[in-house]
């Protein structure tokens, strides 16, 4: 039988989780009993017409595909991966698909933040790139150039032998980075890697479907949890993310044996159970969940009930808040500070970010008279937040970094 801490454990993996705890911290905010911040919810229309505009600038049509890392796989309008694909010859949906799930998996959990001194010298476009378009780009170039692959005839792949044995200096080689060009986190990304590796041989009923361990092995899952009817919830792409990853985070909670990823404590959530101050966040996972939407949809899948995940605790959503004051730093001095992801004040910015994008969506949907089949949530992140808190950021501080200084290990922002 399992035990009570493990089902309550297995209570967080799930965004509904993240949606309700997140919000109950935006209610203790309003109330004003929240510690480090104050939330001026006057402030959000004005936020929202904000970021009605930057849709608008970015996507005069309004139509605005999903916040996935493919976006980032563009330079100056090309499309990289399609013309890579193009000439890569998939007799069938599958294989592809599993090339897709391989190249976004490794992507998306390279791409906290880069740090301001980092760029990447893209040789093919003759662009100098920097933050998520670098880093997507030269994870892009690894994957291309069979980096990540067991075997040199196949490059599009990623194995998992390759990737237990990735050293630092082979990530290092691979992204351009030296004293003059530093990554923040590399280290942690290259572990990160190995264990993602050592965590797809642990687990070939996930990874191992038809094929070597890699992690596009997880596209055959969820292919076959679909159903003859074709079609898959988006929250159950989260499910399975949360399921397989869970073990390669390091130094992380765990309940009942259970590892729980991206989440925090908080002593302003309180539960009578083992979850008390508990707060699932899972930002990378949705992240990738959104990114594999449209791998699924190419082989074929319905994709329903996108909004179903939450949006995204990173930076550049949070620093669209802070930086347009919707959220307020209860003492302006700890703007000065640099902040371990575990600490309250981050942890509660964090969840903040979440119930505020809820927040944030049907206002910005009303600025442009469109429905939420028009713009799920997914596209108006993309559209967007993200891109409006980017730019923001630019106006208001040299180099566009987030308005609060946080110590990364290269894995969660």
């Amino acid at each position: 039988m399992p035990s009570s801490e493990a089902e309550a454990a297995r209570g967080l993996l799930n965004a509904a989780a993240v949606r309700e705890r997140a919000h109950e911290m935006l209610a203790v905010a309003e109330a004003g009993g929240l510690d480090g911040w104050i939330v001026d919810l006057s402030r959000l229309p004005a936020a929202a017409a904000y970021v009605a505009g930057v849709i608008r600038d970015r996507y005069p049509t309004l139509a605005v595909p999903f916040h996935a890392r493919w976006r980032h796989f563009a330079v100056d309008g090309a499309d990289l991966w399609e013309g890579i694909a193009k000439a890569t010859s998939w007799r069938d949906p599958a294989p592809r698909a599993r090339a897709e799930f391989d190249l976004a998996i490794v992507s998306v959990l390279l791409d906290a933040g880069a740090g301001p001194d980092w760029s990447y010298a893209d040789a093919e476009t003759g662009r100098v790139l920097h933050r998520s378009e670098g880093l997507a780009i030269a994870s892009l170039r690894m994957f291309q150039a069979g980096r990540f692959s067991a075997n040199a005839a196949d490059p599009f792949r990623v194995d998992a032998e390759a990737l237990s044995a990735l050293s630092a200096g082979q990530l290092a080689e691979g992204f351009q980075v030296s004293e003059a060009n530093p990554l923040l986190g590399l280290e942690g990304r290259a572990a990160l890697l190995r264990r993602l590796g050592r965590q797809c041989l642990a687990r070939p009923d996930l990874f191992a479907r038809g094929d070597a361990p890699r992690p596009g092995g997880l596209s055959d899952v969820l292919l076959e949890r679909a159903g003859p009817e074709r079609r898959l919830p988006a929250p159950a792409i989260l499910a399975l993310l949360l399921e397989a990853l869970g073990p390669v985070w390091e130094d992380r909670l765990s309940l009942g044996g259970i590892d729980l990823g991206d989440c925090w404590r908080h002593p302003a959530l309180r539960r009578a159970d083992a979850t008390d101050g508990l707060l699932p966040i899972h930002k990378l996972s949705q992240w990738l969940s959104y990114s594999l939407v449209e791998p699924l949809q190419r082989a074929g899948l319905a994709v329903v009930d996108l909004d179903g995940l939450t949006g995204l605790a990173e930076y550049r959503n949070g620093g669209l808040f802070m930086d347009l004051g919707v959220l307020r730093l209860r003492d302006p001095a700890d703007v000065e500070r640099a902040w371990p992801v575990s600490d309250p004040l981050v942890v509660a910015w964090r969840a903040l970010t979440v119930a505020l994008l809820d927040r944030i969506a049907p206002l910005v949907r009303d600025e442009l008279s469109v429905t939420a089949e028009a713009m799920p949530l997914a596209s108006v992140l993309e559209g967007g937040t993200w891109a409006a808190g980017r730019r923001v950021a630019a106006e208001r501080r040299e180099g566009g970094g987030p308005p609060l200084t946080i110590l990364s290990d290269g894995t969660v922002f």
